[in-house]
């Protein structure tokens, strides 16, 4: 949901330098957007525009991200969302990264009672503090415990 859904298809392509590394393409965006969607040396998935920023440590992190925010989406009943300085201001005390999504620059939190998403890539990406992002969702019908 975030990042115009990602790639249309995985399909590594391209290589490009990044410093002293060199970058896979990861597919052809479904929008126009101001960064590419790149492999790193590591095995990264992550964005690549005026630098390179890793959003999860595998191409299965951004998967199970995907995931799961659809199923947040359809799952819960609230949704808020907050950009900018907000994002450096939520309470994430007492939650937990979740783990599947390997996050690095973009991450999944999960506390009592909501699940939230932060993604920082876009900020970092195109040096923008205001682009950070992070949704919540709560109330879900099934809860999380």
């Amino acid at each position: 949901m975030h990042y115009d859904g990602g790639p249309r298809m995985l399909a590594p392509n391209g290589l490009e330098r990044s410093g002293e590394s060199w970058l896979f393409e990861a597919g052809v965006q479904r929008t126009a957007l101001p960064y590419s969607f790149m492999i790193g040396p590591k095995g990264e998935f992550g964005i690549y525009a005026d630098r390179w920023v890793p959003l999860h440590a595998g191409v299965e992190g951004w998967v199970e991200s995907l995931a799961l925010a659809e199923h947040a989406f359809h799952s819960s009943r609230a949704t808020a969302t907050v950009t900018g300085d907000a994002v450096e201001a939520l309470d994430l005390e007492g939650f937990e990264p979740v783990a599947e999504v390997a996050g690095l620059a973009d991450t999944w939190w999960r506390g009592p009672d909501c699940l939230v998403a932060v993604y920082r890539g876009e900020a970092e990406c195109l040096s923008a503090p205001q682009c950070q992002t992070a949704t919540v969702y709560s109330k879900f019908a099934w809860g999380l415990a």
